[in-house]
């Protein structure tokens, strides 16, 4: 645990401004003074805290450009940060370090090691904790958040009263115009009551983070343990990031930092409080964890907070994109159609690239693509096992392709490599790995496989053109 509480009076509980300097007072809606907190004494926090007492007396937060800009990727190329550290790390070995560290230790280890190439992805909510630890170490630092078109006015007047007090400009990213008419005047406006909510979320969250994560190589979230029942109850301080890509591309080119992972909503709580920041108005009236306003809902005593989000599904798999990373598998295939486990507990998880324009082979598909010397037109051939997370990674990114090329003259296509297929895809179709990728070109029955671990729309784009 990284508070603890103690409850005292609302006339002794005022904090102590002498411990870390403020930017000023707000008279937004803050959080109401009726606890204060302490660091629990743990090993070597004590002189990271005195080091930082140290820095935030004498370096102003630089905190964040002051034009405004709508994309993280372009303002990574143009500040200048602290250098980052360069090769390899194990991250999973860095999570066994900091497990009992403190919110504030593992704030300001994230910032001090990635510089202007990370950001805290702030939601609205009482995430706005991360950016008072933030604040709290005295090092620069970088706000974005999804602004999906469907938030609660409260929401964005938090957004507002965070810009004044902390004296930053919030990077926000927007979904695409283009993709959200399509889905609304095909689907309607409550789609996901009907369907779930994961295409919605997919177009106006997922897409939009993929697209701010481009431009970073590490990025700060507010997850916790006790969030979400079967989804959050493991997720480390520190990961690789096991979904999404950051700025070089490929498979753990984005890092992934948790920092209050083991701190509970009431000590998450206390610390606002006492802090006296800006909080989302919605949480006086019964709202716990706070998303889109068609889906999230006030939730009574004693529900779990989760309950208030997209109450008409599954209670266990509440996830709307963002962590898709923390689904295991059986709970991937609930979410993406009927999947089973099987006695010998492996799972059979739900096909997945199922857009109407990636063809599906069978091996006698595919054993025919091989033999034709000269095709009508080139075909983009991904081997997948459905169950591998590189794969579902790179869904999105290949079902977008898809629909990029579709009318252009390149099929595209996809053959399930795993189980029974997979010594003939090693043995004819040079599989490698999950997944692998194969262009057939018009005059040639050889393929030419794809070499890279980018895998987002504009390489594998390239690559096609390249070779079309």
């Amino acid at each position: 645990m990284a508070l603890a509480v103690t409850t005292t009076s609302s006339s002794s509980t005022a904090p102590s401004t002498s411990f870390f300097s403020r930017l000023g007072s707000s008279s937004d809606v803050k959080a109401p003074q009726t606890g204060s907190f302490r660091f629990l004494e743990r090993p070597h926090v004590s002189s990271v805290v005195v080091n930082l007492t140290q820095r935030c007396s004498s370096v102003r937060p630089l905190n964040a450009q002051p034009q405004r800009n709508d994309s993280v990727v372009p303002l990574a190329a143009t500040i200048v940060a602290p250098e980052v550290e360069k090769g390899q790390e194990d991250f999973e070995q860095l999570a066994k370090d900091l497990e009992n560290a403190s919110p504030l230790e593992i704030m300001d280890k994230a910032l001090e090691k990635f510089g202007n190439d990370i950001a805290i992805a702030f939601s609205g909510a009482e995430d706005v904790a991360l950016i008072e630890y933030a604040h709290l170490t005295g090092r620069p630092y970088r706000v974005f958040s999804l602004d999906t078109g469907r938030l609660n006015p409260e929401t964005y007047r938090l957004f507002d009263a965070v810009e004044k007090h902390y004296g930053i400009h919030i990077e926000y990213m927007f979904p695409d115009a283009v993709e959200v008419q399509a889905l609304v005047r095909t689907k309607g406006l409550f789609s996901f009551y009907e369907d779930g909510h994961q295409e919605c979320c997919r177009v106006r969250k997922v897409r939009p983070l993929r697209r701010a994560l481009k431009g970073l190589r590490a990025w700060i979230t507010g997850q916790r343990k006790d969030q979400s029942p079967g989804t959050r109850s493991e997720i480390p301080v520190v990961q690789v990031d096991p979904v999404f890509e950051g700025l070089d591309g490929g498979v753990g080119s984005l890092v992934k930092w948790n920092p209050v992972a083991n701190v509970n909503g009431l000590d998450i709580w206390n610390f606002l409080r006492t802090m006296d920041v800006p909080v989302n108005s919605l949480h006086s009236q019964g709202y716990v964890s706070i998303g889109c306003e068609p889906c999230t809902r006030p939730v009574l005593p004693g529900q779990h907070e989760r309950e208030g989000r997209w109450w008409w599904e599954d209670a266990k798999a509440k996830e709307c994109g963002l962590h898709k990373g923390n689904l295991k598998q059986e709970d991937t295939a609930q979410l993406n159609g009927n999947g089973a486990t099987h006695s010998n507990g492996s799972a059979t998880v739900a096909d997945i690239f199922n857009s109407p324009n990636v063809i599906s082979l069978s091996r006698a598909g595919i054993e025919n693509l091989t033999k034709l010397e000269n095709r009508k037109e080139p075909w983009l051939v991904v081997l997948y096992a459905p169950w591998c997370r590189f794969c579902q990674a790179m869904e999105e990114s290949y079902d977008d392709l898809a629909e990029k090329l579709a009318g252009s003259g390149v099929k595209v296509a996809k053959f399930r490599a795993d189980g029974e297929q997979k010594e003939y895809a090693k043995s004819e179709l040079e599989l490698g790995s999950f997944p692998t990728i194969l262009f057939f070109p018009k005059h040639s029955s050889r393929p030419i496989k794809y070499p890279s671990e980018k895998r987002d729309v504009d390489s594998l784009t390239a690559f096609v053109n390249a070779l079309r």
